[in-house]
């Protein structure tokens, strides 16, 4: 009998621990809280420096007040670790109460906080993190970032429509850079083009020059790379380093590996590298002028990357809603994030209401200097697939 009481009381303890969020924002009438994950520390620290000062930027120019109350956000660094990114999000929706979770700078990180958001009906709005099924982990995850797969399949499309044949793919190794290779390897060889061989490195402190020295020795026509915001600059210096970039082997790439937030400090060996992607600071766009402006004036000339656009589209999602909901949380904030239809920095965009994810333009760049701005590296856009959803989700 004392085992049963037991049980019960436990189950009854479980279930306050997670009070439904649409119950405690409607009787509250003091700040709306959002809880803000990110990797300040560690290998992704550009990450997280990019979306922070993205959120700070949207607060400066659009208030802290939504619906008649206060916004708070409370920022927290999870080093990009999952474990403490999901200590850390059950301590925001506890004891802080948010209405929203976001941030969520690498897969592992978005994944581990899934059933959280899940058992406390919190709407988790993931900024960075790129794996195709995140979305599918929770009903309550909205995405305004972008997939791989939505990058990948076009830069192979454009590759087998170049005279490009014979082709070596090179991806981190884990959730993102599957669906990198999965789908580059789908599209090109769906378009006639033969892969040699699949390389992966470690997400952790990767050393290039043991799989570098395989495209050396093969020879292909090029090299396919996806590689985490932050890791583009050291693979660049060992791709000159084994002389790749003067061998006649073109690189291709996913835009993160051009990241924005890089680029001035890769030198020539990125130039004429043609990547895909879903947002450039080059962007000739009249939102996005005035954005890059905006954010380079509040943070001492640092270029906004594909993140920093990421974290200030989720913060115009977050407020919307909550607009929409008067300051409720829960599903029916949940339910005001599906649909959005807006210009952002990067060009039109979609929530796509059945799968919660960013439908985008997705844009053909090549690296080049641009004299207009500082004769410094740009990804400068030069064909653009149109309203791409997630190829991820139809397969």
């Amino acid at each position: 009998m004392n085992k049963k009481r037991r049980l019960v009381g436990q189950a009854i303890l479980a279930a306050l621990a997670f009070p439904s969020s649409a119950l405690v924002q409607a009787a509250d009438t003091g700040p709306i809280k959002i809880g803000l994950i990110l990797p300040m520390t560690g290998q992704s620290a550009s990450t997280g420096r990019q979306i922070d000062a993205a959120v700070k930027l949207w607060v400066a120019q659009n208030g802290n007040k939504v619906a008649g109350r206060t916004v708070e956000v409370i920022l927290k660094d999870d080093g990009a670790v999952p474990d403490a990114t999901k200590r850390i999000a059950q301590e925001l929706i506890v004891n802080d109460k948010v209405s929203v979770i976001a941030g969520f700078g690498i897969t592992p990180t978005a994944l581990a906080t899934a059933p959280l958001a899940t058992q406390s009906k919190t709407p988790m709005v993931v900024m960075a993190a790129a794996t195709s099924s995140i979305t599918q982990a929770s009903d309550f995850i909205v995405r305004t970032s972008f997939t791989l797969p939505q990058v990948a399949t076009p830069i192979a499309d454009w590759a087998a429509k170049n005279k490009i044949k014979r082709v070596i793919t090179l991806v981190a190794d884990y959730g993102p850079g599957f669906d990198a290779e999965k789908f580059f390897d789908s599209q090109f060889r769906l378009d006639g083009g033969q892969i040699l061989d699949k390389l992966r490195t470690p997400l952790k402190a990767p050393d290039f020059a043991p799989v570098l020295q395989k495209v050396v020795d093969a020879k292909p026509d090029a090299l396919f790379v996806f590689l985490p915001s932050g890791q583009g600059a050291a693979f660049m210096k060992q791709f000159a380093e084994r002389g790749l970039d003067k061998s006649g082997v073109k690189l291709i790439s996913t835009g993160d590996v051009t990241d924005d937030d890089q680029l001035a400090d890769m030198g020539d060996v990125a130039l004429g590298v043609v990547n895909s992607h879903h947002y450039s600071a080059a962007h000739p766009s009249a939102v996005n002028k005035k954005f890059v402006e905006a954010f380079q004036a509040a943070n001492k000339g640092m270029r906004p990357n594909f993140m920093a656009v990421g974290g200030y589209d989720g913060m115009r999602v977050i407020y919307k809603a909550l607009e929409t909901t008067k300051g409720e949380g829960g599903d029916k904030l949940l339910n005001a994030m599906k649909g959005q239809i807006f210009e952002s920095p990067r060009g039109a965009v979609l929530i796509d209401a059945q799968t919660r994810d960013i439908v985008q333009d997705v844009y053909i760049r090549k690296v080049e200097r641009v004299p207009a701005m500082g004769n410094g590296l740009y990804n400068v856009e030069f064909d653009v697939i149109k309203a791409v959803k997630d190829p991820g989700k139809q397969k």
